[in-house]
């Protein structure tokens, strides 16, 4: 099965993908004229389509099938992680969250971030590639980085938790914490963790304190459990 980005299509009986897309279909993939294609517009469109015209850089394709919403989950996922000194953890989870389930994703600058700056339109193409490997027609928000303080003042409905390792902090599972079929924010700290004033003041914005066990994982090995967690509880 070979599927292509398309965010710019609309419901018409003919579509033509974009020059990168053109050339990956006829020179890397060699599709010939008469091949079926699925097609992707991030927003749960999922279009079956032949092709028509095999040029390179405007490769033509005729509309045969459309499904709307297709695989759409039963909840609605958040997590807002701070961006790890070595990007290419963050690529991995991106990559890995999108094949499991994810909506949206915050990168956050907390105090003791080691990384400060992220530059978002490679991190999009990750997840783009991961959306069309995994077959979802539902292509996950990627958020500008923004100031883990100024982040809190940004509302959410829905169940809020906080990741953290703090000893003397009350902390339970997220199977003990979330609803199913619900929305949901989690916060994921750096690689020092949340310092105990980021703990504080979420909890005064209606966070919940959330564990991951007893062992003291990675950013992106724990903001990747939590997404497996609740993708779980959510079947």
């Amino acid at each position: 099965m070979h599927i292509f980005y398309t965010p710019d299509i609309t419901q018409k009986n003919t579509y033509t993908l974009n020059e990168e897309e053109s050339k990956h279909c006829v020179r890397v993939l060699r599709l010939p004229i008469g091949s079926i294609v699925n097609l992707v517009d991030g927003k749960g469109g999922f279009y079956t389509a032949e092709i028509t015209s095999d040029n390179p850089k405007k490769v033509s394709l005729s509309i045969l099938k459309v499904e709307s919403e297709f695989h759409r989950r039963n909840h609605y996922l958040h997590i807002a992680v701070a961006p790890t000194k070595n990007i290419d953890r963050i690529e991995w989870f991106l990559e890995k969250a999108t094949e499991l389930g994810i909506d949206e994703i915050t990168p956050i600058i907390a105090d003791r971030s080691e990384r400060r700056v992220v530059k978002e339109d490679r991190l999009n193409k990750v997840i783009t590639s991961a959306v069309k490997q995994s077959i979802k027609a539902y292509h996950p928000k990627l958020n500008n980085a923004i100031s883990y303080n100024a982040f809190m003042d940004i509302p959410f409905e829905g169940d809020k938790l906080i990741a953290h390792c703090i000893d003397n902090e009350e902390k339970k599972y997220i199977s003990d914490l979330v609803s199913p079929q619900h929305r949901y924010l989690i916060l994921i700290g750096p690689e020092g963790d949340f310092t105990a004033d980021e703990v504080d003041l979420a909890l005064n914005k209606g966070f919940k304190a959330l564990t991951l066990g007893e062992n003291r994982l990675r950013t992106e090995t724990a903001a990747l459990a939590v997404c497996f967690e609740v993708n779980y509880l959510n079947r």
